[in-house]
């Protein structure tokens, strides 16, 4: 069982930067591959970007390729998610989840483990 809190949300302006975190339970955290995903009202959940239990790779949706940046800690059992030069349409709630057996590519089907979100503003 894995159990995932994610922290850094807010309202910022268009341009600006945030970084998300999301925290694990566990001893177990480097045996998963992680992933952020948002949903936007109205929208359906979406993947932003992917990383590989050891953090060797990483996979980008193509809206935030080049903008966000995922990397992770194992020895701190947290992924974080870097946004720069946000935008009004990265608006959403952003939810961190674990996938023991993928690579961190796979779609939200996969992740057997989620976090309960942090909303992130981003006004024009």
């Amino acid at each position: 069982q894995v159990q995932l809190v994610e922290s850094g949300g807010g309202l910022v302006q268009a341009g600006e930067s945030l970084r998300l975190s999301c925290a694990a339970s566990g001893r177990t955290f480097s045996r998963y591959a992680m992933g952020w995903f948002r949903q936007a009202p109205g929208k359906e959940r979406e993947f932003v970007a992917g990383i590989s239990m050891s953090g060797s790779s990483t996979y980008y949706a193509d809206s935030p390729k080049g903008r966000f940046t995922i990397s992770r800690d194992n020895a701190k059992n947290t992924v974080y998610l870097r946004m720069n030069s946000l935008r009004p349409e990265d608006t959403a709630v952003y939810y961190c989840a674990a996938d023991r057996w993928g690579n961190g590519a796979a779609g939200a089907h996969a992740y057997e483990y989620w976090g309960q979100g942090t909303q992130v503003t981003v006004s024009s």
